[in-house]
């Protein structure tokens, strides 16, 4: 097994930090530069931070934010939300995002995903699925988790893989801020499906849930929001309690 991946997330809304619960009831959690120069002193492996209100806010709000946190902190950045052209990847990556994360634009027009891989690479080319089960499987949705776009979510990760997504950043829609554990089932499936690593985002609440994700779920990295915005643990408290349980951390 690779080392194990810690990733806080912040969730920005309007330059603020929020967290909500399946993906609505958003509240506000703090600033992100502050948050993020935290869990860069913490130990934190990289650092997602996914625009929310993409859909209707300025996206240069966004590569402000960007800036702020790449000037502030020295882990990798992974940036989504609205990201719909290669043009918007390069304001991104230009403001120090190290990453890209494309969801409803890729549902669009897949062929975004080749052309992101081919312009910037692959390993800039993060795919987040926000997966929500329906009937006896899981469909990926669009805007937000508003919209059912009818998709097998195991089937397009392995299409993601496909045209060049060099990661999967996989959202449980059903279990985002309820604290009941990540959806296993669905990223166990998910990173069985392909070859590339996979995030497992979604429904952390205790520790013992985080090391579910990653034996049980096969996740290559975790994402951590709410367990680590009220300071109920840091992130040198994850590493450590999945240490002690065998999984190989930086």
């Amino acid at each position: 097994m690779l080392t194990v991946r810690i990733i806080p997330c912040l969730d920005v809304e309007d330059g603020q930090v929020v967290k909500g619960v399946r993906f609505t009831q958003l509240r506000r959690a703090g600033d992100p530069v502050a948050l993020a120069m935290m869990y860069n002193e913490q130990g934190a492996d990289e650092i997602v931070l996914l625009d929310v209100a993409a859909s209707y806010r300025s996206r240069r709000t966004m590569v402000e934010v960007v800036e702020r946190v790449s000037d502030s902190v020295f882990v990798p950045l992974t940036v989504g939300g609205g990201i719909r052209t290669i043009a918007d990847m390069r304001d991104i990556l230009n403001a120090g995002g190290d990453k890209v994360a494309i969801c409803t634009a890729a549902l669009e027009r897949p062929e975004l995903i080749i052309e992101g891989a081919a312009r910037f690479g692959s390993q800039c080319i993060v795919v987040s699925i926000d997966a929500k089960r329906v009937g006896q499987g899981w469909h990926a949705f669009a805007k937000g988790g508003r919209i059912d776009t009818g998709i097998d979510a195991l089937a397009w990760a392995q299409e993601a893989e496909r045209r060049g997504a060099g990661e999967i950043l996989l959202n449980s829609i059903d279990r985002d801020g309820t604290r009941l554990g990540y959806d296993v089932e669905l990223t166990r499936q998910v990173a069985d499906a392909v070859s590339i690593p996979v995030i497992a985002s979604g429904g952390a609440g205790a520790l013992e849930q985080v090391y579910q994700a990653v034996a049980e779920g096969h996740a290559d990295a975790v994402l951590v929001a709410s367990l680590l915005h009220y300071q109920e643990f840091t992130v040198a408290d994850i590493k450590q309690y999945l240490k002690a349980r065998g999984v190989p951390i930086r």
